[in-house]
């Protein structure tokens, strides 16, 4: 994995109609090609003032194609290799918390408890490898179409506008002062992969997840987030939270719990004795995602 700041790599990311799923903006280099996203999966820690997100993806396409995802984000992230053991751990550590209050509930006379394991357990694809990323601090959509056209060419590739509906959500996140972008590229064929999780830590004073990126894509789509927070959360000024599904109470970890499943959401979050962590569901068309996740 090559983690780099590449200003080409972004000029040529902005210069297709972009087809675009779940939590990040996905361009296939060849625009007859359909990017597939069945499974998207995401831990977020937060401790008020950094979150680290772990972002997992199954793909597939219609053809074999490069792919470029694009991420954005509110602060300069830190990025390194993640790690699909913490999906399972956590999953795992739920379903065994919830299981032991239905237990404790049912002894005490409390009849069936109302506390649901989130069931089936979490399955992976072969894994993607070798991602290609790129950071960059993006100031203005604009900047980037003059030159943009010289590097296509360079790649055998014609192309003379920026796609607007692209252009017009690039510019709402700068003017939303959204200004980092994580690039990705990755290789896809027919047969549906696990991409390779990266994990991203940037400083935010309230918790972040992206999905106004999706607008310019079609179809329906389902995210599964794990959430880790010292406390519950009260406020949404972004996705409402009625779009939000909680499929069963949140739990409680300690700290030495915390420090089996992730090291750096340990460093994040050990000090404190215990922490919350549930699961949280989202569906629904992607054009119907005109505000980001954030809570606080």
């Amino acid at each position: 994995m090559k983690i780099k700041t590449n200003f080409s790599i972004i000029l040529f990311s902005f210069l297709f109609a972009a087809l675009c799923f779940g939590n990040r903006g996905m361009i296939p280099i060849n625009p007859n090609i359909m990017i597939f996203e069945p499974t998207q999966r995401a831990m977020i820690a937060w401790d008020g003032t950094q979150e680290i997100l772990l972002l997992s993806t199954d793909l597939s396409a219609s053809d074999s194609t490069l792919l470029l995802e694009v991420l954005p984000l509110p602060s300069e992230p830190e990025v390194k290799k993640g790690d699909l053991e913490t999906f399972r751990k956590a999953t795992d550590l739920i379903n065994r918390k919830l299981r032991a209050a239905a237990m404790f509930s049912k002894r005490n006379g409390d009849g069936d408890s109302h506390m649901k394991t989130p069931g089936g357990e979490v399955t992976f694809h072969e894994k993607i490898g070798a991602h290609d990323i790129s950071v960059t601090h993006l100031l203005d959509a604009d900047g980037f179409i003059g030159g943009g056209r010289d590097y296509l060419k360079t790649l055998d590739i014609e192309a003379d506008v920026i796609s607007e509906a692209m252009k017009n959500l690039i510019e709402d996140y700068i003017k939303d002062d959204f200004t980092w972008f994580v690039f990705d590229v990755v290789t896809l064929g027919t047969e549906t992969v696990t991409n390779e999780p990266i994990q991203y830590t940037f400083k935010t004073d309230k918790l972040y997840y992206p999905l106004k990126i999706t607008q310019t894509g079609e179809g329906h789509t389902s995210i599964e987030l794990m959430i880790l927070t010292p406390q519950l959360l009260k406020f949404f000024p972004g996705l409402p939270i009625k779009r939000i599904h909680l499929p069963h109470d949140p739990i409680t970890i300690t700290n030495d719990e915390l420090k089996d499943l992730n090291e750096d959401m340990y460093e994040l979050l050990g000090k404190l004795e215990q922490m919350r962590l549930r699961i949280w569901e989202i569906e629904g068309e992607l054009k119907s995602f005109d505000e980001d996740l954030i809570a606080y």
